[in-house]
């Protein structure tokens, strides 16, 4: 484990803006390294240049700069790397993270390791229960650091983290001020900028660069010698390059690195959680909570946590289809009501091998509270077995969510089925001749592909986003699409 390094100035700094301020407000500060922070900061030509080049929410960001950067009072914060090739709620398995102290602009670094050291040193009087599925496909005896971002809802998760990071006596854990997610799509589409490094005798590029890290860390550090403790060594010298690269070459692609940093917020690859409510407040504002929404209207969020399935998220291909049909009312419901039915179709196009196993996930779909379910299929007890798994259901974020476990092997194409009644506040709605629906994307996933196939038994008038043209003025919206960003959705009947 690291322990209190000497302050580094620019690479490290660099780094924490980036995170900070969601890119683009990171420009304007590199490009004017050269002058004092504190005066950058604070420059009403600078915070003009912000908010004209940038916007007012990106203006309201830079303007907490100067407190974020410590130059009122040092902060602290919680960086969490998360795997997205081994797919958690929170946006990936956190594999490894970083302690850091800002003071005047200075980034000081507390502590960084793989969080297999401080699970490892936990008091064994520190034992909180994990969820149950945790328990039984893990087999761990409580609820380690490492596991804890297990709700979708990043701010959720980045609280848990908190919680159990002090638990486990965490460096500063008393003193964080924020925690920051971020996943290694990240650092693939900052390599595409910054081109291929060499760290160790290793080439890195932004096409091999994950896979890379990931052999040198399970297998890589037997080669060279080194005790397993000691496997993650190599983040440190590979950020530090990475960082170098950055700094020298943000100037003359500013241009790209705005676009991708924008993109990796929008797409839900850099998350952060303040404990500040002011704070939080103008996160919330730039699209870097990571929160579920809030939403009247019909709901919809599919979410994913590899169990033991190695780095094999990156062999999945993910499809999700979600179908409605009008039921008029019967013996049961006074009133028509509405039956919902989501679908995921998971293509492993992976063979085992030292990353790929057969997948095993544990799947959970978020739906308005007050649904019921009816039905579900692909359901399994254990990996390799035909017998049905357990279903379980609870409400969190004030969504109901229904979940269970599949297993698909490498070169197989598995689905997952879950049918529900729509509460009756959404069958009011839709009685009103007007429906709206939320999707939201997992954390950390790329894109999957969405496909609707809604049957409200009454003409659409319009849709918001169109549906292709032959099937305008039907009584069904039908449409494909894909979850790289959430999708919203308005139907008027």
């Amino acid at each position: 484990m690291i322990h209190h390094q000497k302050p580094r100035k620019w690479p490290w700094v660099l780094l924490a803006i980036f995170i900070l301020v969601a890119g683009s407000v990171w420009f304007a500060y590199t490009w004017l390294t050269q002058l004092s922070p504190e005066n950058i900061l604070n420059s009403e030509f600078v915070k003009k240049y912000v908010a004209d080049e940038l916007g007012e929410e990106k203006a309201e960001l830079f303007s907490q700069l100067p407190e974020l950067m410590g130059f009122s009072e040092p902060k602290t914060y919680l960086f969490l790397f998360l795997n997205n090739t081994e797919l958690r709620p929170g946006g990936g398995f956190i594999g490894s993270y970083a302690t850091i102290r800002m003071d005047k602009g200075n980034m000081e670094i507390l502590a960084m390791e793989g969080t297999e050291g401080i699970d490892r040193n936990a008091p064994d009087s520190f034992k909180p229960k994990p969820p149950q599925i945790l328990l039984d496909h893990l087999g761990v005896d409580r609820w380690y650091f490492r596991d804890s971002n297990w709700s979708p809802d990043f701010a959720v998760s980045a609280q848990k983290s908190l919680e159990l990071y002090a638990g486990e006596n965490g460096v500063a854990s008393s003193d964080i001020d924020a925690v920051l997610g971020i996943t290694t799509t990240v650092l693939e589409e900052l390599m595409k900028i910054t081109g291929p490094f060499e760290i160790q005798g290793i080439n890195f590029s932004a096409d091999t660069v994950i896979e890379k890290l990931e052999y040198e860390v399970e297998y890589g550090y037997d080669d060279k010698g080194l005790h397993f403790f000691e496997r993650k060594q190599i983040i440190k010298p590979f950020m530090r390059a990475l960082m170098d690269h950055l700094k020298s070459d943000v100037f003359k692609n500013m241009s790209a690195y705005q676009d991708v940093f924008t993109t990796l917020t929008h797409e839900k690859h850099i998350m952060v959680y303040a404990r500040d409510p002011g704070v939080q407040k103008i996160v919330v504002a730039n699209n870097l909570s990571g929160e579920m929404n809030s939403t009247s209207g019909d709901y919809l969020m599919w979410v994913d946590a590899n169990l033991a399935a190695l780095k094999t998220d990156h062999a999945l291909t993910r499809n999700l289809t979600y179908v409605i049909n009008r039921h008029e009312a019967d013996e049961r419901y006074a009133s028509p009501y509405y039956i919902a039915g989501v679908t995921m179709k998971y293509t492993h196009a992976g063979v085992f091998d030292w990353r790929t196993t057969r997948y095993r996930t544990y799947a959970r779909v978020f739906v308005p509270q007050g649904s019921e379910l009816i039905s579900t299929a692909g359901s399994m007890r254990w990996d390799r077995t035909t017998d049905s798994g357990k279903i379980d259901s609870g409400v969190e974020n004030g969504k109901q969510w229904f979940g269970t476990f599949i297993a698909i092997e490498p070169g197989k194409v598995g689905k997952l089925t879950f049918e529900y009644r729509l509460p009756d506040s959404v069958a009011t709605i839709i009685e009103q001749n007007q429906y709206s629906l939320t999707v939201q994307k997992q954390l950390g996933t790329i894109a999957h592909g969405l496909t609707f196939d809604l049957n409200f038994d009454k003409t659409i008038r319009s849709a918001k986003p169109a549906e292709e043209q032959k099937h305008w003025g039907d009584m069904k919206y039908q449409l494909v699409t894909d979850l790289r960003v959430d999708r919203e959705f308005m139907v008027s009947l």
